[in-house]
Order: C-alpha cells, then structure tokens, then sequence
C-alpha cells in the first residue's frame, strides 16, 4: 500500500533528513540574506534531479511530475531564514553565526520538505499530477517572502489548486499533529508613535508640555480598542513593546517615542481599528497641547485555513498517523506570512509537534533556548508526501 510504502522510506531517510537540519541549524542567515541556504536546496535538489527556478533572490521552487496522467498541482511549502537570537544550546550542532539561530523552526521545514521531495521523487510511478515544492525566504521579516513570490508569480506556471504548509509546534507533543479550519493565526500590523511636547525643567512643568505624561495617556486609551470597540467574541491584542523618552530624573523631554503591535482575526475591522488608534492618540495629543505622528505599518494578513482542504488534510493525517496524534489546533495570536497564500488559493498550514518533556524539550518558538525533538522528523516527512498525493488524487 501507498501509506507503508511511504512510511519505510520516512524511516530509510530519517538520518540524512536529521543530518541536513542540523547542518542548517549549525548555519543559520537572516531575513532575505539566505544565500548559503539556498545554493544547499539547490544542492539538494540537484542530487535527486528534481528541476528548479530561483525566486525573490534567495527562494528556490522545485517541480516533481508524477508519471500518471494528470494536470492538477498542489504546492508544498517552507520557509528556510533564520532570527537575530544568540542561542544558547549545549548541542553540537548549535549555530556558528553569532547572534543568528533558526529559533523558530526554519531548519527542520526546510530539511523536511527535502525529505518529502525525496520520497515523492522515489515514487513518482505512484502518483498523477505536479508537486511543486516551495522554498521561501525571508518569513520573519516584513513584507514577508511569500508576498514577494506571489508577486514573482510563484502561484501560476503551473497553477496549485491548493498549497500545503507546516510549522513545528513545540507545545504539540512530537509525534502528533495539529490542524484547524478557518482562522488560524492573525494579521499582524507594527505601530509606531512620536508624541511630541515641549521639554524643560522637571520642577516647573507649568512652562512645558509634557510629552510623557500624554504618551501615558495614549498608551493606556488605546487598550480600549480591544476593551471597548472590539467584539469581545473575536480575539485582538494591541501591545505598545518600547517606549523611549529620552529625559532625565528631572528633565522633561521634547518628544517620546513608541512601538507596539496590533493583532487581530477580521480584516475589516483590521482597518476600522487603523483608523480609531489614529485618531484617538492624535486628539488626546491635541488636547493636552501637544502632537502625535501616528503610522502603522501594514504586515501579514489573517491566516485562514480553507474548510474543505483542511478537512482532507485532517482526514489524510489520520490515516497515515492513525486518530489519536492528530488534535485541534489552537487558534494564535503570532502571525505567519503563509497568511498570503491563504487569500490567494486554497491554503492549509497545519502544526507539527516537536516537544518532548522527557527530553527536556519544551522551550517556545523564538526563544534562545529552542530546540526540537527530531523524531519527528521520521514522520514530518512522509506525511507530507502522503497528504500531498492523496489531494492530487482527490482533484
């Protein structure tokens, strides 16, 4: 059958998949900077002769043929940059580029998807259709690689009816999966707030304007964004993460400086809530006698899953994992730029479990201390591989 066929050579390739994480684990780059990282995909992707285009610089995308006849594609994704964290793992293969580490995942994505490109080349016999296989860059950093790539025409020649994505999931045991319908993650916009007053003496604020005490202000009205204008049935988070108000014991600055986040899970009220933070922080400006310069950044979109999709996906993962490794994905407030696949064509992104209490591995996404248990990686690959034909089938 299909399933054990696949899942025999999951296991074969379990050592070369471990072996090519941590080699990408030892050298992690930066945002749009993946430059070693990719020539190692096409690397890869050369030894198993699977043809590939270069994207958005850095993005590489590999086409597998199924010998069958069929002219349905699906497309399979990962991203492959890294975060500016020192780490500070005790492994052997921990990151030899100070101050740069794959603390979100990237590497096991990556490494994953080479394995699952292995395993479909290995049986192409098998199937009908076209896998293309999607390396993006630059996920952590605005405005995103997959904005880029679609740009560049990632989704056309030839057309996915649907793509496919994972993430490492350390708060999900390793050997399960997690996978939701519908909203997933949320849109994710980066605020920035110059208040400016008028600076002097701390003992005489009668002759100044106060830029942070209206900065005070701003701060605590815009939590009624989400208190009082949100619906309480959808969740939202608007945090202000730095605050520079350049004085002293005492003396009152000219101007204080801000940057926050605003997260949310409905685009139009996206937008409305754009607006409200604007004019709220400019008018409480305005009437303490000062002014405020209000800019958002727009980032990545709401992560939706398609209902029909995901439903296959789910029912795909527990054939081949059997029901009980698959759970409910928590919704999340973190924010995921495969978002823009999802309001382009048919997107599920499900969760892979990589914890492991016993190993000591449960640190989260994005901290120093983040590692994975790599048997997971013995079934990331070959489920991957197996939702993907058994869509391409499905079409």
């Amino acid at each position: 059958m299909l399933k054990e066929e696949i899942k025999k050579l999951a296991l074969q390739i379990h050592g070369s998949v471990i072996e090519n994480r941590r080699q990408l684990h030892a050298w992690p780059e930066l945002s749009f900077m993946e430059n070693k990282t990719s020539a190692f995909i096409r690397a890869c992707l050369d030894k198993m002769k699977i043809p590939w285009t270069q994207m958005a610089d850095t993005g590489i995308v590999g086409l597998i043929k199924g010998d069958q006849p069929s002219m349905h594609v699906i497309a399979l994704r990962a991203d492959i940059d890294a975060l500016p964290i020192t780490e500070i793992n005790d492994v052997v293969y921990v990151s030899q580029h100070k101050g740069v580490m794959h603390a979100c995942g990237h590497d096991a994505h990556t490494a994953s998807l080479l394995g699952t490109a292995f395993i479909l080349q290995s049986i192409k016999n098998k199937f009908g259709g076209t896998v293309k296989l999607i390396f993006q860059p630059g996920e952590e950093k605005l405005p995103g690689g997959a904005s880029l790539m679609i740009k560049e025409g990632v989704l056309e020649n030839p057309k996915p009816v649907a793509i496919i994505g994972q993430h490492v999931m350390p708060s999900i045991p390793s050997g399960k999966v997690g996978v939701r319908k519908g909203n997933l993650m949320a849109s994710m916009d980066e605020i920035y707030i110059t208040v400016f007053g008028k600076g002097g003496h701390g003992a005489m604020p009668q002759q100044n304007i106060d830029a942070v005490l209206i900065s005070a202000h701003i701060i605590i009205a815009l939590q009624q964004i989400i208190s009082r204008f949100n619906d309480p049935k959808l969740p939202g988070v608007l945090s202000i993460g730095r605050v520079i108000a350049d004085g002293a014991n005492n003396v009152m600055p000219d101007k204080v400086y801000m940057e926050g986040t605003f997260r949310t899970f409905d685009e139009t009220w996206r937008g409305l809530a754009h607006e409200k933070m604007k004019m709220m922080a400019e008018n409480i400006a305005a009437g303490m006698g000062g002014s405020c310069e209000f800019r958002i950044i727009r980032g990545y979109p709401v992560l939706v899953n398609d209902e029909k999709l995901s439903g296959d996906v789910k029912d795909f993962a527990e054939e081949y994992l059997g029901k009980d490794n698959v759970v409910e994905a928590d919704i999340s407030t973190v924010a995921e730029d495969f978002a823009y696949y999802s309001h382009v064509t048919d997107a599920c992104f499900y969760l892979l479990g990589t914890g492991n209490k016993e190993k000591g591995i449960e640190a989260s996404l994005h901290s120093p201390a983040f590692n994975i248990d790599e048997d997971a990686l013995a079934l990331s690959t070959g489920l991957m591989a197996y939702i993907a034909i058994r869509q391409l089938r499905n079409n």
